[in-house]
């Protein structure tokens, strides 16, 4: 049993990330990158080639023991052409089927029995719900991108004219919060979540998160990790999964799903004896997953957004001095307004304070403020 080499389709931060503890684990580690200036080139061996091109995947994945990826957006007909040809690839293409399609995710949870809102899809005839409505497109949104409120009819006749397609219509709910539970599953079925996190969003995008969720109780926490290893089991997960859910009142409603390391998982790096990143290569090479618990009493996470600012190196010589226990993570992407280009982790047991320093380190990288 020789190191195996695992291959990630995708080549941005999430690759990035999951390269370091492949390297500790002295696993070989390769990425299938649409360009060289893909970020996650900068710290692994890679490949130029298209996604959608299965030819160039097939390729690619000869030269590895495992195949994953880090986004959604690889054909099922590429992965099933995997499968066939004898590549082990994970998640399954029936698995990852659950995070590109909306419509199947929301038949999914009907089937295991967990709680969605209001749902159904709308080709243009008949509405069942009742307005105003969330519109979301089956595949291919993310970070806010695909997904609309409909007022009135006109106004959803207006988006499915728009993207010329069945739209998966939503109750629009009156949540008081969100949050989000990683979960990790092994081929062998071993599962392990992690403490469910609080996700901040601004104009749809997570901007930060607080784990474990200060406003949990016990039930709601217990639940949390119910139906994360519920749908777990219930898709063949391997891997990690995010499950994003909505908490109305003492209940929680499912949002998404994404079978993959997560943004709202970066925490776990230091906050997590095993990070997302880590327990995904032990997941999917079949290896004994990793302890989940906290390695501090609050996580917090804050991503820098893309601003005026384009120098994230020079802001170091202020926020290191003013608090030694920030823990930056670069991605060293273009600088582009409104774009992910790194995170900012504190722990601790004081969480008025974490907030605080974490909103001002992100604030000065950014721009923001400049002192």
């Amino acid at each position: 049993m020789g190191f195996p080499k695992v291959g990630v389709i995708g080549a941005g931060q999430l690759a990035r990330m999951m390269a370091v503890p492949a390297n500790d684990l002295g696993i070989g580690f390769t990425v299938l990158a649409a360009h060289n200036s893909d970020c996650a080139t900068q710290v692994s061996d890679f490949v130029i080639g298209d996604y959608r091109d299965v030819t160039a995947v097939l390729d690619f994945a000869r030269g590895c023991d495992v195949v994953t990826f880090e986004h959604e957006l690889v054909p099922q007909s590429v992965i099933k052409e995997l499968e066939r040809t004898g590549v082990r690839v994970f998640p399954s293409a029936s698995a990852f089927l659950y995070s590109q399609n909306k419509i199947a995710m929301r038949e999914k949870m009907d089937e295991l029995g967990l709680p969605n809102p209001d749902w159904q899809v709308f080709d243009g005839g008949e509405i069942h719900l009742s307005f105003p409505v969330i519109a979301k497109t089956p595949s291919g949104g993310y970070d806010g991108r695909g997904v609309f409120v409909a007022n009135d009819r006109s106004e959803l006749d207006e988006v499915f004219n728009a993207v010329k397609s069945p739209l998966l219509l939503e109750e629009k709910l009156n949540f008081d919060y969100e949050v989000s539970i990683m979960v990790a599953r092994s081929p062998h079925g071993q599962a392990a979540t992690w403490p469910a996190t609080l996700t901040v969003q601004t104009n749809g995008i997570c901007t930060s998160t607080i784990t474990p969720v200060p406003q949990f109780n016990e039930q709601l926490g217990t639940l949390a990790g119910h139906i994360a290893l519920t749908i777990a089991a219930g898709i063949g997960l391997v891997g990690v999964m995010a499950v994003e859910l909505f908490v109305v009142a003492d209940s929680l409603i499912i949002n998404e799903l994404a079978l993959r390391p997560h943004n709202s998982g970066h925490w776990s790096i230091e906050g997590s004896v095993t990070s997302q990143f880590e327990q995904h290569l032990r997941a999917i090479l079949d290896l004994p997953l990793g302890s989940t618990a906290m390695t501090a009493p609050f996580a917090v996470m804050g991503n820098v957004l893309g601003g005026e600012k384009t120098d994230m190196y020079r802001p170091y010589l202020h926020l290191m001095a003013r608090n030694p226990n920030l823990k930056f993570h670069q991605y060293l992407k273009e600088v582009r307004l409104g774009r992910k280009i790194g995170h900012i982790t504190l722990l601790g047991d004081d969480l008025l304070h974490l907030n605080r320093e974490i909103e001002h380190a992100v604030d000065y990288m950014s721009g923001v403020i400049d002192e």
